[in-house]
């Protein structure tokens, strides 16, 4: 299976509970159709079908990704 890229799918984190709290503000159907648009690319980008799967895949990759960063590590 192809990975997204980590900097590609932090985005895409970010950007959807952005768009979930602006959409709990003010509930638009722009930002509706915008939160839908990311939540299928996330959910691509991470092999699954439904978006709070694709939000917990990504956050697991973004951190096993961090764990396993030499250069993140204390020295």
């Amino acid at each position: 299976m192809l990975n997204a890229h980590p900097a590609v799918l932090k985005d895409l984190v970010e950007q959807y509970e952005a768009l979930r709290t602006l959409h709990g503000e003010d509930g638009s159907e722009e930002v509706r159709r915008r939160m839908d648009d990311i939540g299928y690319t996330l959910c691509v980008s991470t092999a699954t079908r439904d978006v709070d799967e694709a939000l917990v895949a990504a956050r697991r990759q973004l951190s096993a990704l961090r764990a396993s960063d030499d250069t993140l590590q204390a020295t």
